[in-house]
């Protein structure tokens, strides 16, 4: 006589749901810090791009949302009242067409799109970071160089650097213009808003402004090395007074940023500490964006002159014997 099977004792039920939420509260505990806009930079906004960056993301996950939470709570629905068990729910396995569920279906995305197209048309033309703000104040003009593993700033207009640190007043157009000694990095603060790149060679644009006396952390938001995770810089946000202040204080340090000394500062090195320069070579930024454009001029014009020469020359005789 073969023995019989026997069955694995089963959990309680009461202990199974136990378990069950028990699972379900820890993933909201671990989800719980995510709703703290305070520990997220860029939902805690300090100046007015940042602010109108805030909205258009929230404006825009709110219209996405108005698809993707009725589908989800949807899809529950559906399950329980076309379960097997219910009997009073209606079975039509031929069932294949409803012209109020397509249209309802196709018309909400459609207008969800357009609206998201019209309102980011609208805001690729305000938020352009090429485009000045105009306020009541003169803007400060900021020339960025993004070394291997820091940041450069040089003020044109006072004649004095900073690695490591960037002062500005509040409520005070900054007008960036931004390079690479070499690998492209992404230049952002996220509570001033707008990330942008800065390449070898090329030169561009930013506009910001600090609405809020602070401190903000700036970053390099694009890989380009070991030191990456360690190429970040203050953003001392101040008054008017104070950062005259600043100005005055820098404008005493000892050291000079000449091409001596940025050739040794642009050796690639890590956690590099916050170093002032009272003063500038001049037309130091327009040199780094140019340094690899002199020998393409070079060709550029020896190529050139190959041509004009290769035009002034006589035609050959070729000897038919």
């Amino acid at each position: 006589m073969l023995p019989r099977e026997r069955q694995l004792p089963s959990a309680p039920q009461g202990n199974a749901d136990a378990l069950r939420w028990l699972r379900l509260g820890g993933a909201f505990l671990l989800l719980l810090p995510l709703t703290a806009c305070e520990h997220i930079e860029l939902l805690n906004p300090k100046g007015d791009i940042a602010a109108q960056e805030k909205t258009l993301i929230l404006v825009a996950l709110g219209l996405m949302l108005l698809v993707v939470i009725p589908v989800m709570v949807l899809t529950v629905v559906f399950a329980w009242r076309y379960r097997a068990s219910n009997t009073k729910a209606t079975y039509a396995p031929t069932w294949a067409h409803s012209t109020s569920i397509e249209v309802v279906i196709w018309t909400i995305p459609c207008l969800i799109v357009t609206t998201l197209a019209v309102m980011i048309w609208e805001t690729t033309h305000t938020l352009d970071p090429y485009k000045p703000l105009i306020t009541k104040n003169q803007p400060v003009r900021v020339e960025v160089v993004a070394l291997n593993w820091k940041w450069l700033f040089i003020y044109p207009d006072y004649g004095i650097a900073s690695v490591n640190h960037l002062a500005i007043p509040v409520d005070t157009p900054i007008e960036f213009k931004l390079t690479a000694e070499s690998m492209m990095n992404s230049f952002f603060i996220p509570q001033l808003g707008s990330q942008i790149y800065a390449m070898a060679g090329m030169r561009t644009q930013l506009h910001l402004i600090a609405n809020e006396p602070g401190t903000y952390e700036g970053l390099s938001s694009a890989f380009s090395g070991p030191g990456f995770s360690d190429m970040h810089f203050d953003v001392a946000a101040t008054n008017a007074e104070d950062f005259a202040g600043w100005i005055a204080k820098v404008k005493d340090s000892p050291l000079k940023l000449d091409a001596a000394t940025y050739q040794t500062l642009e050796q690639p090195s890590i956690k590099n500490p916050v170093t002032v320069y009272a003063g500038v070579e001049p037309a130091l930024f327009d040199t780094i964006v140019n340094r690899f454009m002199s020998g393409r001029m070079s060709e550029m014009a020896f190529a050139t002159s190959d041509v004009c020469t290769a035009q002034t020359l006589p035609p050959i005789a070729w000897n038919k014997n």
